[in-house]
């Protein structure tokens, strides 16, 4: 679809599409009503202020559209974005497991990571070095990794 097409769309049909690309139903509902964009940075530059705007509640409800890292049913945008998973060693995958299992029990969300481009074991040691953060820390980042695969997935729905 492109930019000019998202533009035309229904509220509620340009609602769903920006939903394919971040799981906030709040985000999504701003990003329809800011329409129309002229450009995908003006687009892209939308999205960053109208996520970073919303509470912990409307990220959170984004992370849960997210299977976890190294879950073995993805398919789709999280598949390809995940694909270095599919490389990863049996030891790597099932120490991602494990930690992704403490992250949620310390968190009370599942792990975040725009993951393009990045190996498992890389996965892993983000993981592993983001374990001892705060819950507040945590957020923040999970949120900024939230909004940088939102980035990519625009990029990708809506070309010129």
């Amino acid at each position: 679809m492109t930019l000019d097409e998202l533009n035309r769309l229904p509220r509620y049909r340009a609602e769903e599409e920006f939903l394919k690309c971040c799981g906030s139903r709040a985000w999504a509902r701003a990003m329809s009503q800011r329409r129309p964009f002229s450009s995908l940075e003006r687009l892209v530059q939308a999205a960053g202020e109208i996520w970073f705007s919303l509470d912990a509640a409307d990220w959170t409800e984004a992370f849960c559209a997210h299977p976890r890292i190294g879950e073995r049913k993805v398919t789709g945008a999280p598949a390809a974005e995940q694909s270095g998973m599919i490389r990863a060693p049996a030891a790597v995958t099932s120490a991602i497991e494990e930690a992704n299992q403490e992250y949620f029990e310390k968190f009370g969300f599942i792990f975040i990571i725009c993951a393009a481009g990045k190996t498992g074991e890389q996965m892993l040691d983000n993981l592993r070095s983001r374990l001892p953060n705060t819950p507040d820390q945590e957020l923040r980042i999970a949120a900024d990794e939230q909004n940088q695969i939102t980035v990519l997935r625009l990029n990708k729905a809506f070309p010129l």
